[in-house]
């Protein structure tokens, strides 16, 4: 039997040869070390003084494991994350390897991880969490996990198998309904909008009532411990228990990334306890910047370039929301591989009337989109399905800001490039 201190150094040492091949360093090391040792990852983790943290849900998770592994950072404790958004076991098992000593110590507090959904009731039967945060269920991706109800079981898989506490999503009926199945022993709080927000934030539900239907909302103020109270611009109002706090105002961008803010805030207050300075956590959520690729903004000869992750109805259409007031030079990216999802039908249900024009359309399926931006009468440029083309071309424009709306392995291609002509950091495990 191999000894754990010679497997982290065949991983270690696998992943720095994957990285000088100009890999991630994830799904290989990641590979090997699992097989080597099923159990490596729970040896690693289950000692963690405040143990596993899940994130979970179709929209969000990048954006949300970020801001809480900083929250508790900022409140001194040590966190370790899966922080580039790698999220399955092989890429989590690759972050372990970055970070873990060659005798396998973690120094590290918690461990905040954020999981796709299926991965993410694998990963319970083997780990359980102590605190889990599930945010949202959207029909996303549905040639991989089926259905919407079945999407929900794996949520409420990892609810169920959480040990201390558990923060939902009080506007999400589908989250909401959970909580029906948890035990007594576990702590349950919500986070929420306040109700004349709600209809900016529509659930899967709302999205798919008939369009004659009048879409009805119920303030859930009362029962949410963190609520978003008010939005305007980048100013988000909170109130913690039902008590508002000062007006706070937020680098992060983008209406559902503040939505997401609320529910960080929310888990934090969970895992912290309730006697955390309100004051502190606020001051430390208007310093945090957006993921990469959550509405995050490049400084491109002295003008923004944002790149805005797309994945599903209600995601695109609250990026739209977001960024239609910004007039910029407009890029839309659209693949179809596996991490996508390979059933695009799903943007027949976002209306683009609020675009004017689309400079450039690109991706697998850039005719498919620009077929679709033509049925709502928008105006378009170049289509070409070379992404690094389409890029090229669109940093030659002159100077002013620019929007790429891309999906995830879009996303990915992108922000390699970008890396690599201005320097950037890398986004690789």
């Amino acid at each position: 039997m191999v000894s754990r201190k010679h497997i982290i150094r065949i991983g270690k040492g696998v992943r720095h040869i994957s990285r000088l091949r100009g890999g991630s360093g994830s799904a290989l090391p990641g590979l090997i070390v699992e097989k080597l040792d099923p159990e490596f990852t729970k040896k690693i983790l289950e000692d963690l003084p405040y143990g596993v943290v899940i994130i979970t849900g179709t929209n969000g998770k990048t954006t949300t494991t970020k801001m809480v592994a900083q929250l508790l950072r900022d409140q001194g404790l040590k966190v370790f994350t899966n922080k580039t958004g790698s999220n399955f076991t092989r890429g989590i098992v690759a972050a372990l390897l970055a970070e873990v000593s060659t005798d396998g110590h973690l120094d590290a507090d918690v461990a905040v991880l954020e999981l796709d959904e299926a991965y993410a009731a694998h990963f319970v039967r083997a780990i359980r969490p102590r605190y889990s945060l599930l945010l949202n269920v959207m029909r996303d991706q549905l040639d991989r996990f089926g259905e919407i109800d079945h999407t929900a079981k794996l949520l409420r898989t990892v609810a169920e198998s959480t040990t201390d506490g558990v923060v939902l999503n009080r506007d999400d009926p589908l989250v909401r309904a959970i909580a029906k199945n948890l035990p007594t022993s576990v702590q349950i709080e919500y986070f929420g909008l306040h109700s004349h927000l709600l209809s900016l934030f529509p659930s899967d539900q709302n999205l798919h009532t008939a369009p004659n239907v009048k879409l009805t909302f119920k303030n859930s103020t009362n029962i949410n411990d963190v609520t978003l109270e008010a939005l305007s611009g980048s100013e988000a109002l909170f109130s913690f228990a039902g008590k508002r706090q000062q007006p706070v105002s937020l680098k992060i961008d983008g209406v559902y990334n503040i939505q997401n803010a609320a529910a960080a805030l929310c888990l934090v207050r969970m895992i912290c306890g309730k006697k955390i300075s309100n004051q502190t956590l606020l001051a430390s959520i208007a310093t945090l910047k957006p993921a990469f690729g959550r509405g995050e903004a490049i400084e491109i000869d002295g003008y923004p370039l944002e790149i805005i992750l797309v994945k599903n109805p209600a995601g695109f259409r609250l990026a739209l929301s977001s960024y239609q007031a910004r007039p910029a030079q407009t890029m839309i990216a659209i693949n179809d591989n596996y991490a996508d999802g390979r059933d695009m039908s799903w943007l027949w249900d976002v209306g683009f009337e609020s675009l004017s024009r689309v400079d450039y359309v690109t991706g697998i399926r850039a005719y498919d989109m620009a077929l679709r931006l033509q049925y709502d009468e928008v105006n378009v440029g170049e289509v070409n399905t070379n992404i690094t083309h389409s890029l090229t071309a669109l940093l030659a424009e002159k100077p002013g800001p620019k929007h790429i709306f891309c999906t995830y392995t879009a996303m990915m291609y992108i922000r390699k490039i970008l890396a690599k002509r201005y320097g950037l950091e890398s986004i690789d495990v």
